[in-house]
């Protein structure tokens, strides 16, 4: 009994006041969620049908592969500072900022030329780490005051939203792709695309929207008024070196990193050599529709089973198995057929990665948020540093390395990440640590 009451002695320093408006009445933190999600919903809907474009609809020296390989790498770049920049802004001013790099990269591509799609991916580098980094501090502050509010376990509250952000997310690659589908045609001579041009000006539409979603949301400025002292360039170094001290985050990197990897995997690899073979190029929408739909699904339930850090270890090592089976079925056995069998097989492939990736993303999402609430900034911009480093990786290095070689890669990254992450639930073994 008296170390429980220890324990809860302990936390009670990174638990913050419940968040409210004017007039003492609290915020709706449920509805900021919902509303968050939905605008990444039209957002991301455009954003990513409009990636999985690049490399079809700007194909002259490579336009649109080279500009996505550059834009991964701005982000990374820029994530090492988005930490500071979050917290000068709020978490709020930082999302509806940073939604403007991706309204310009949409704009480049109705005139995409290398100075337009080059200017376009540097700035959209920026803006998406901001954009990242504020959404996980903004999920994470909302879900927990709900909690808190509420007297609710943070665990399962945080488990359960991180879910519905993720499963919502997961949709953009089915919403996104089945616009696609509607409005591109293929052009007489085979080799060009019609429609390419109204389907952008939807895709613009719908950021718009998304845009004015954001705008609706409660302010969370937990941090705002910083001290002067954190423009010092020194200071500012410490805030971002100082997360690598933590063991817990070296334990997660492994993890973030094969996110990063599996991402770009998809986008990169998967519908290039997988999906185009046996579907072709109007394949790729539906098969990265199934893919987006069963992450969907698989985010949702994950979010719901997730209540501390032992569940989210078992759904871990489930995540790891289902995408480990599909990795050793194509580094083993899979050849591209025809027939029912052979025409099924992408699909397959693309559902059971969709799977995976709803457990691996959503855990993970969860896991930063409960072990670092009172660095959530820095935790989630550490997160999208090494993701989108993966993410250049494979952008640059999948025109240069076989099938085979790819492959090799990604089943040694997926159990190094399985493997650190059962060592950190054994690192942590205190309830406090976690709190469910």
């Amino acid at each position: 009994m008296d170390g429980h009451r220890d324990e809860e002695v302990a936390a009670s320093p990174l638990l913050a006041a419940p968040t409210q408006v004017a007039g003492g009445r609290r915020r709706s933190h449920a509805a900021d969620v919902h509303t968050l999600s939905a605008a990444f919903l039209f957002v991301f809907s455009a954003y990513s049908a409009a990636q999985n474009l690049e490399s079809t609809v700007n194909t002259e020296g490579d336009l649109g592969t080279v500009s996505l390989g550059i834009l991964y790498t701005s982000f990374t770049v820029f994530s090492v500072v988005a930490s500071p920049v979050v917290t000068r802004l709020g978490p709020k001013r930082a999302l509806v900022v940073g939604t403007s790099g991706y309204v310009l990269f949409i704009l480049a591509n109705l005139a995409p030329t290398w100075y337009t799609m080059v200017a376009a991916s540097l700035y959209l580098g920026f803006c998406a780490s901001i954009v990242w980094v504020g959404q996980g501090t903004y999920l994470t502050s909302a879900a927990l005051s709900h909690a808190r509010d509420n007297n609710l376990p943070e665990g399962l509250t945080l488990g359960k939203f991180t879910g519905e952000f993720w499963g919502l997310f997961a949709s953009t690659q089915v919403l996104g792709n089945l616009l696609s589908l509607a409005l591109l045609r293929n052009g007489k001579d085979g080799g060009s695309v019609l429609g390419k041009n109204m389907l952008f000006v939807v895709f613009l539409g719908c950021m718009i929207v998304g845009i004015v979603l954001m705008c609706f949301l409660s302010k969370r400025e937990e941090k705002g008024n910083i001290d002067p002292v954190h423009s010092s360039f020194g200071v500012m170094l410490k805030y971002i070196v100082a997360p690598l001290m933590d063991q817990r985050i070296l334990l997660i990197i492994p993890l973030i990193v094969y996110i990063g990897l599996q991402h770009a995997f998809v986008w990169a690899v998967f519908t290039k050599n997988i999906v185009k073979p046996v579907l072709g190029i109007s394949g790729v929408g539906g098969a990265m529709a199934i893919y987006g739909a069963a992450d969907a699904i698989c985010a949702l339930v994950t979010g719901c089973l997730t209540s501390g850090l032992y569940s989210a270890t078992f759904i871990v090592s489930i995540g790891t198995v289902v995408q480990g089976v599909v990795l050793f079925w194509l580094l083993l056995f899979y050849s591209p057929t025809v027939g029912v069998l052979g025409t099924a097989a992408p699909l397959l492939i693309g559902a059971l990665w969709g799977v995976g990736d709803g457990m691996l993303n959503t855990v993970l999402n969860t896991v930063l948020g409960l072990l670092f609430e009172d660095a959530k900034e820095a935790a989630f911009a550490q997160c999208k540093v090494w993701e989108c480093a993966a993410v250049a990786i494979i952008f640059f290095l999948s025109p240069n390395i076989t099938l085979q070689a790819m492959l090799i890669i990604m089943t040694t990254a997926l159990f190094i990440s399985c493997g650190a992450f059962l060592f950190l639930t054994i690192v942590i073994d205190k309830p406090s640590t976690v709190r469910s």
